[in-house]
């Protein structure tokens, strides 16, 4: 523009575009919630530009969808835009770039790119894109457009576009990083809102309680009336500490108690109620100042310690109950003894049979409670043995019904046992004990005219054999303490049965060493009970044979099934030396190191069947090391830990580990779970020659590689038809991204899926199947890809 009015024009855009850009980023500092920031910053994007349509994609950790908001497209074109199938190829051209793009034409640049076009309902014509870089990072993608027939974008948008994307980068990191720390904070709040312990913050000032947690309300609430606050209850309370001082805790005495900043560690106290109730605590106080030295806060944890005063009380009652088992038979040992002995008394040899029998059968007592005892040692230390074998239920069975009948039994039996019942894996001596003792438990809780059931059926790998009685019943409240060393059935439903109260705490024992489970039944008082455990069934390794001849797999051809090798990483020398053992004892090769950085070298040179991996190694994660190995060989893992809490048995099973084992174990349980691992494994190994596939009207010849559907032939890649066969010959199984990776491509260095997904896509349109609702390729998110087994069998309907 040469006229006397250009620049002036020129300088009064600038400053509108500057005014703009500066209100712009004011707005998108007004909120720290996340969808509402990434909502501005489209928002002023588009009024910047004077854009009619506009997306914003972010990206989160390991480069996957993080966020996602539209303006100017409806709800159901957003979805539309989002799950349009092929529009990861589209994705990856655009929201990869780190350089700002503008198009005259957005579909014909697609088309002239080679990208399919995108299916928008909306006239989209000019086009601008800005890539959000935070730190040198690429951490999101701003898309704007204009309908066809409107001007283009200019350099003067996209420049300002550029600055405002520049300046949003930090504003989304704020955002970003105040959502990750609330939900840190609302994930801390709720541990300790369902913490065990309770905890309580006072104001070192006033004593005020600033927060506590469900426990501690809870253990107010046992000292004060229901409805009142937690405040209410602790200035009604007065703390009698260890010392036999006394603290009352009304707020004045309470703030003086908490201005000296001392410390409470492990500290027994009780809080007593003028009307005599009490509660005992464990209790830990810690003081909490500030920056100048002055305390702010007390955090205080309370420990109810009912439920270990019960414990105590319970051990006790076990003590006792063990001395009154011990005199007992005692007792009429020394008297018969002293009588035999008395040469004052004539007795004819009847009558000193008589007490010669009483001593045999007291010390026969005896010696069944000290073995009892004995055992429960064993179980607790995981130094129990046992010494598996094949063995017949039905010989079981009815050995365990002849020696109850042997000791006086009168009840009847129902026995039932399908005749193609497997035999079981176990030590004949131990199962004959678990199925005698819970026998006489049935015949003890129920009369002498009842039927006590027997059955038995095959679970998978196991066999479940249940023994069932029609007596009493069980509450329910007490089901979950039935195999508790020192719990029994109450005083009124014990008085009837004899015994130490062992007996099902013992058969809990045994079960479990032969790395199976046990459980109850009982559908309340009166009713009768149920008590069921498992045992692995035998492995036969020549029934595969005898049902299918020919259909050995490779790797059972290389090595025979009692030889197989074990790979065992620990870093305790006494462990693996024990694992080592077990596994030489139980039949296989073991192959052992204490070193997590020899397990790739060693999956190289072994060729493990098996990897057993304690989850806590020195400098390596054990879910780490699970993954490596999965991707670097088709192996099952066990994981191996002293750590027995749910959830960490939860994360090791979601994630792919084969089982869980707590330390200590025994030499049996970890055969059993070996075996068991190794027999699901079976189960998707792949013959020499795979039979042709079937799915709904899906057909793959693998010898002729040749795919039909709907009896039309598809031609595939070799590509292609690579990753269809991995997906088909594991159908069932979640095939993951890098297993593809290293089993098609061969390699894992570019670690990235999207070829994976271009490829699945390409499948997808080839056979027909609807991302949306997939009839033969499930997506597995986050994850991988599942070929289904049978047309009804797709959990997932979310497409990649």
């Amino acid at each position: 523009m040469t006229g006397p009015e250009g620049p002036a024009s020129n300088e009064a855009a600038l400053r509108d575009r500057l005014s703009r850009l500066s209100q712009a980023s004011l707005r998108i500092n007004e909120s720290l919630e996340f969808e509402s920031v990434l909502q501005g910053v489209l928002d002023s994007a588009c009024d910047l530009t004077d854009a009619k349509f506009g997306a914003i994609t972010m990206l989160g950790d390991g480069r996957q969808p993080d966020g996602y908001v539209v303006a100017g497209l409806s709800s159901d074109q957003a979805r539309a835009l989002w799950d349009f199938t092929e529009g990861f190829e589209v994705y990856e051209y655009l929201g990869r770039t780190r350089e700002p793009l503008r198009f005259a034409d957005f579909q014909g640049h697609m088309r002239a790119r080679g990208l399919p076009e995108v299916p928008l309902s909306a006239p989209v014509g000019p086009f601008l894109l800005a890539p959000i870089i935070h730190v040198g990072e690429l951490v999101g993608t701003i898309y704007l457009s204009r309908e066809q027939g409107e001007p283009e974008f200019s350099s003067a948008d996209e420049e300002i576009l550029v600055m405002f994307a520049s300046q949003a980068a930090l504003v989304i990191a704020n955002a970003r990083r105040y959502r990750e720390e609330r939900r840190s904070r609302l994930d801390l709040e709720t541990l300790i809102d369902t913490s065990p312990v309770g905890v309580i913050v006072f104001d070192a000032a006033d004593g005020r309680v600033v927060s506590a947690n469900r426990e501690a309300r809870r253990i107010a609430a046992e000292v004060h009336p229901p409805g009142g606050s937690l405040e209410e209850a602790l200035k009604t309370v007065t703390v009698r500490r260890a010392d036999g001082a006394e603290l009352s805790l009304a707020d004045h005495q309470l703030s003086h108690a908490f201005s000296g900043g001392e410390s409470v560690r492990a500290e027994e106290i009780s809080f007593e109620t003028p009307d005599g109730r009490s509660v005992s605590l464990l209790v830990n106080a810690t003081p909490n100042h500030s920056e100048d030295g002055a305390v702010e806060t007390f955090i205080v944890t309370i420990q109810d310690l009912a439920p270990l005063e019960e414990l105590e009380r319970l051990r006790a009652e076990f003590l006792g109950m063990v001395s009154h088992e011990l005199r007992t038979p005692l007792t009429s040992i020394r008297g018969s003894a002293s009588t035999l002995l008395d040469g004052d008394l004539a007795m004819d040899p009847e009558e000193a049979r008589e007490f010669h029998r009483i001593i045999l059968e007291q010390t026969d007592h005896m010696r069944g409670l000290i073995n009892d005892l004995v055992d429960l040692a064993r179980i607790k230390s995981g130094t129990l043995s046992v010494d598996a074998e094949p063995i017949e239920v039905i010989a079981l069975v009815n050995e365990a019904r002849n020696a109850f009948r042997g000791a006086g039994g009168d009840n009847t039996f129902a026995i039932d046992l399908p005749p193609d019942l497997p035999r079981i894996m176990a030590d004949r001596r131990r199962i004959r004990q678990v199925l005698t003792n819970l026998i006489r438990n049935a015949a003890g809780y129920s009369g002498d005219s009842s039927t006590i059931g027997l059955s038995a059926e095959q679970q998978d790998s196991h066999v479940a054999i249940s023994v069932a009685d029609e007596g009493r019943g069980i509450p329910p409240e007490m089901l979950s303490q039935l195999f508790s060393r020192y719990s029994r059935l109450g005083p009124d439903r014990g008085s009837s049965a004899e015994g130490s109260g062992l007996g099902l705490a013992i058969c809990k024992g045994l079960v479990e060493a032969h790395g199976g489970r046990i459980w109850a039944e009982s559908e309340g008082e009166g009713r009768g009970a149920r008590f069921t455990f498992t045992v692995p069934a035998v492995d036969e390794p020549n029934l595969a044979a005898l049902v299918a001849p020919g259909r050995a797999t490779a790797r059972s051809r290389q090595r025979a099934p009692d030889r197989r090798r074990i790979l065992a990483v620990d870093d305790d020398p006494h462990a693996l030396r024990y694992i080592r053992d077990s596994l030489q004892k139980s039949g296989y090769n073991p192959v052992v190191t204490v070193d997590p950085g020899e397990v790739d070298r060693l999956l190289e040179e072994s060729q493990p069947d098996l990897v057993l991996l304690d989850l806590m190694l020195p400098g390596a994660d054990g879910i780490d090391v699970m993954r490596a190995i999965q991707v670097k060989a088709d192996v099952q893992v066990i994981f191996l830990s002293a750590y027995g809490q749910q959830e960490n048995i939860i994360r090791a099973l979601d994630l792919g580990a084969a089982d869980y084992i707590v330390k200590p174990f025994s030499t049996a349980e970890l055969a059993a779970r070996i075996r068991a691992a190794l027999r699901k494994r079976s189960q998707f190994e792949l013959p020499a020659h795979p039979e042709p596939f079937r799915l709904g009207n899906l057909s793959i010849n693998y010898g002729e590689r040749r795919l039909t559907v709907a009896g039309r032939t598809v031609e595939l890649t070799a590509r292609e038809y690579a990753v269809l066969f991995e997906l088909s010959v594991n159908s069932g199984r979640v095939m993951t991204h890098e297993q593809l990776l290293l089993r098609v491509w061969g390699s894992r260095e570019t670690g990235d899926s999207s070829l994976v997904r271009t490829i699945v896509n390409r499948l997808r349109r080839k056979l027909g199947d609807d991302a949306k609702n997939p009839s033969f390729i499930i997506t597995m998110p986050g994850v991988g890809y599942r070929m289904a087994r049978s047309i009804d069998s797709g959990v997932s309907r979310t497409a990649p």
